[in-house]
């Protein structure tokens, strides 16, 4: 199984992600790519790991770990070709927006009595203050609220 581990730290070598790797089982291979025109590397890597189950113990207990200064995450990698938004919904690709509906009319954008989607206002939010961004999070720290 590959693994695809993101925000690396650019002193962290192929060997030190091998070790960190190794005590959860076998490992295949181990790539950090590196920028053609700098020559430096650029904050991701890959671990193949020969078991599907050892694999997961990795993700499960590395994922969200500080390494060298950062926090790394650890995921199954998926292909590079077939990456993408409208392959993640299962769409294909085949969504159209603005088009022509079966009867040959304009299906543009719906108002709600017809059943299509009720566009949102600023005003529609009661915790939204003018100028200001919305954080669901709340204000951000050091912030004046």
């Amino acid at each position: 199984m590959n693994l695809f581990i993101g925000n690396l730290n650019p002193v962290t070598t192929e060997e030190k992600l091998r070790t960190l790797f190794s005590e959860f089982g076998e490992i295949i291979s181990v790539k950090i790519p590196v920028d053609a025109e700098t020559g430096l590397p650029r904050g991701f890597g890959f671990v193949e790991m020969t078991d599907k189950f050892e694999a997961m113990d990795a993700i499960d207990n590395i994922d969200g770990t500080y390494q060298e200064g950062n926090v790394i995450t650890v995921k199954e990698s998926r292909p590079k070709g077939g990456g993408g938004r409208d392959n993640r919904r299962g769409g294909g690709g085949n969504f159209r927006r603005n088009s022509f509906n079966d009867r040959g009319s304009y299906r543009g954008r719906q108002d709600d009595s017809r059943g299509g989607y009720q566009r949102r206002s600023e005003s529609d939010d009661p915790n939204r203050q003018p100028g200001r961004r919305f954080s669901p999070r709340g204000p951000r720290p050091g912030s004046d609220n």
